[in-house]
């Protein structure tokens, strides 16, 4: 399964104020990700949120084309962690935040995924 699709938005309000205040936090320069165990309705290991804050990105295609990369490697990186929540049952919520001034290029964005989905896994299995 290399899509990406609707699926995997997470869109409920409830949720990603829940995620902020009930949910922990992991760091991977320049990423930061919010996540939290939550009930999904769609049938899929977990669903995200991408965020570029306006106040690094005063430009909407700016803010748009970072998110773009992000959910790009996101969706290149993501089957180790799917296949870690297939197994044990479980469903995340994510927000992931882009936190950086300057936008990283493709190769550089998707080491730093690599090691934040990493630390994201270890941090699962210690949970468990």
């Amino acid at each position: 399964m290399e899509h990406f699709g609707k699926a995997y938005k997470l869109c409920s309000r409830k949720t990603i104020d829940s995620l902020f205040k009930e949910g922990k936090q992991l760091r991977a320069f320049p990423l930061s990700v919010y996540y939290l165990e939550a009930e999904i309705v769609e049938k899929v290991p977990f669903q995200v949120v991408i965020s570029a804050p306006k106040r690094q990105f005063k430009r909407a295609h700016d803010r748009n084309y970072v998110k773009r990369l992000i959910k790009e490697v996101l969706r290149k990186e993501k089957q180790p962690l799917e296949d870690l929540l297939n197994t044990s049952g479980k469903q995340l919520a994510l927000f992931i935040v882009y936190t950086n001034k300057e936008i990283l290029t493709y190769p550089e964005l998707e080491k730093c995924m690599r090691k934040l989905l990493g630390k994201l896994i270890a941090d699962l299995q210690t949970e468990a």
